[in-house]
Order: structure tokens, then C-alpha cells, then sequence
């Protein structure tokens, strides 16, 4: 099957399983090696977008290589790590008022501290990946 541009139908798809907090697989490379960790997660216009430490060691990792891989509820895809800074800057606004609607349940608990100029949000823009619905494989090219 060829891989298709992402569409409305995937679109709807990845936004109804992830257009909210979603527990899902990064996976960055260090030395050849790789490291994989559950992370919250938002999905948003072909990216998932997370709150982190800049850091910690995934953002020293995808500072050295943003090739980075995703797996969670029937859904794998590769795609690149990318610092966006200080989560409180304004050019931020928009993303972050997004991530604490979607991590209100515990993201001003005491697990981030937002005040914190380390804390920074990860966009994972997606290049490729592999969903499956309702036993249908759709192999979607986010590029």
C-alpha cells in the first residue's frame, strides 16, 4: 500500500485519539543506541507538542539527534524533535494554553513548574507513520 498525505479522515482519527492527554512511546538515539520513555502528550496539526525539562536527558539527546519515533493506541510514526524554548515565552502562547487545558488534571500539581525558564516545550513534527482503525492501515506522509 502507498504511503498517502495525511487527510481529513487520518486527521480526524489522530485528533480523536490524541487531541488530548495521551500517554505515548518517544524514542530518541544516543550513540547508536536507543532510550525510550512514556511522555503526556498533545496532538495538534501533524506534531505532538510536550512539557519537559530542557534538561533532561531526551532533550540533551534530541539536541545531539532530533530523529525520534512514537508508538501509542494503534499508532507508530517517525519524525524530528525540536526545542521550542521556555515554555512561558510568547511565541509559546498558543501551544501552551493548549497543553494545560489538555494536562489540567496534573500539570500544576507540582510536576512542572512552569515559572522555571528550563521548562520547555518538545514539538515531535511528524514525517511518516502507520495508524490503524477499524481494520483499515493508512500509511500517512506528514511531510
Amino acid at each position: 500500500m502507498p504511503m498517502k498525505k495525511r487527510n481529513e479522515t487520518t486527521e480526524a482519527i489522530l485528533r480523536q485519539r490524541f487531541g488530548k492527554d495521551s500517554l505515548i512511546a518517544l524514542a530518541t538515539v544516543e550513540e547508536g543506541l536507543p532510550s525510550v520513555r512514556t511522555v503526556d502528550a498533545l496532538y495538534m496539526d501533524g506534531a505532538f507538542y510536550v512539557i519537559t525539562h530542557a534538561m533532561s536527558t531526551k532533550m540533551r539527546q534530541i539536541g545531539r539527534n532530533p530523529h525520534v519515533a512514537i508508538c501509542g493506541d494503534w499508532f507508530t510514526a517517525r519524525g524530528f524533535g525540536e526545542n521550542l524554548g521556555y515554555a512561558g515565552k510568547p511565541e509559546n502562547g498558543r501551544i501552551l494554553n493548549a497543553l494545560r487545558e489538555a494536562f489540567s488534571g496534573w500539570l500544576e500539581n507540582g510536576h512542572s513548574n512552569l515559572e522555571d525558564v528550563n521548562t520547555c516545550i518538545l514539538k515531535i513534527r511528524l514525517t511518516n507513520g502507520v495508524l490503524l482503525h477499524e481494520g483499515v492501515r493508512y500509511e500517512i506522509d506528514f511531510t
